[in-house]
């Protein structure tokens, strides 16, 4: 080889796990300053104790295993799935359900399977979804958005940091305050407890403050703010834009077809990505390259169905918001759609 020559590989592209998963948490920041903004202290206490405990677990299973520990640790990758999960429960769980279920993502759905690149299933969304099924009251009570007219409207407080602190490792309330005075209906729940109710989207809009231009008031900036970070992540090369194109696309043909036959009982797509995760699902959950289709097309089929898959469980399923259950279901359909949409060789003919 001359002198001044650099063999092959010619790449300036960086790959690190560790790169790429620092990305990922540079990339959630917008949306979570929102989710800290609008609903409280909880948020940062969750994602802090989510943190602590998916780190001492996986350095525990490594442990066990005999492997080393600081390499399985500094890529990561336990830190981005303890953040996505805390992103997703409600800011005042008890620390320990935080434990029990980011527990369960890293030693059962990851480490059992073999530890990172061999989990069929998304970990974060496993652990959330674990919860959800044992402990369905916990996991759907959040706080009300910080927006003045709807705290006085409904009457509602909101948590000061000793108070977050306070709930989430004691349980006890601050004095003169109950259960029904710090907590509100999601728009997602809001909006399908109303139409079980006979009311109109417009009778709906009309009877809350809690709505906003296209979601609910404070979630549509915490949407923006998801939105923002996924742009960077494909600005970055982090990921791709097919699926999040896909399963966005999916979310709003679907629903933008049975808002067309009936606007009456059925919100403007838009509402649909900007109330609940769906934003935060489609840049930063269905795109784990571990669980995700990894050929383009494949991404495309993965990302649709996972959007129309929300809109169906959103409508008609038990559950007001859908992407955990959804991206759980596509990531079992994963391998068997990447084998269906491999790209011909090249030179290979194409055959008859």
């Amino acid at each position: 080889m001359q002198s001044g020559f650099i063999s092959s590989p010619h790449s300036a592209r960086i790959n690190r796990v560790d790169w790429v998963m620092l990305q990922v948490c540079l990339a959630l920041v917008p949306g979570t300053a929102a989710l800290v903004w609008f609903f409280g202290w909880g948020v940062l206490i969750n994602m802090a104790l989510a943190t602590v405990f998916a780190v001492a677990a996986e350095a525990a299973v490594v442990k066990l295993r005999g492997r080393p520990v600081l390499p399985a640790i500094r890529d990561y990758s336990a830190v981005v799935t303890a953040l996505l999960f805390a992103l997703t429960v409600p800011p005042t769980i008890p620390w320990w359900l935080t434990l029990l279920g980011i527990v369960f993502a890293i030693v059962i759905v990851k480490q059992l399977y073999g530890g990172l690149g061999y989990n069929p299933f998304n970990p974060a969304m496993a652990g959330y979804v674990f919860l959800l099924i044992s402990y369905p009251v916990a996991m759907t009570s959040w706080l009300p958005p910080h927006v003045p007219e709807l705290l006085q409207a409904h009457d509602l407080s909101t948590l000061s940091f000793l108070d977050s602190v306070r709930l989430i490792f004691t349980g006890a309330l601050p004095p003169e305050h109950t259960w029904d005075a710090i907590t509100a209906a999601t728009p997602l729940d809001e909006m399908r407890t109303r139409l079980d109710q006979g009311m109109t989207i417009d009778q709906i809009r009309a009877a809350s403050p809690l709505w906003g231009v296209f979601g609910g008031r404070g979630w549509e900036w915490v949407a923006s703010g998801f939105l923002l970070g996924g742009l960077y992540m494909i600005w970055k090369r982090v990921i791709t834009w097919h699926i999040p194109a896909a399963f966005l696309g999916g979310l709003l043909l679907t629903a933008g077809a049975f808002w067309v036959l009936e606007p009456s009982t059925h919100p403007f797509p838009a509402f649909h990505l900007f109330s609940g995760a769906a934003i935060l699902g489609a840049f930063f959950i269905a795109t784990d390259p571990v669980t995700a289709c990894t050929t383009r097309r494949g991404q495309l089929v993965y990302g649709l169905l996972i959007g129309a898959l929300v809109f169906v469980i959103r409508t008609w399923g038990g559950y007001p918001d859908a992407v955990a259950f959804s991206v759980l279901l596509m990531n079992i359909a994963a391998p068997t759609i990447d084998h269906y949409t491999q790209p011909r060789v090249f030179g290979q003919r194409k055959r008859v």
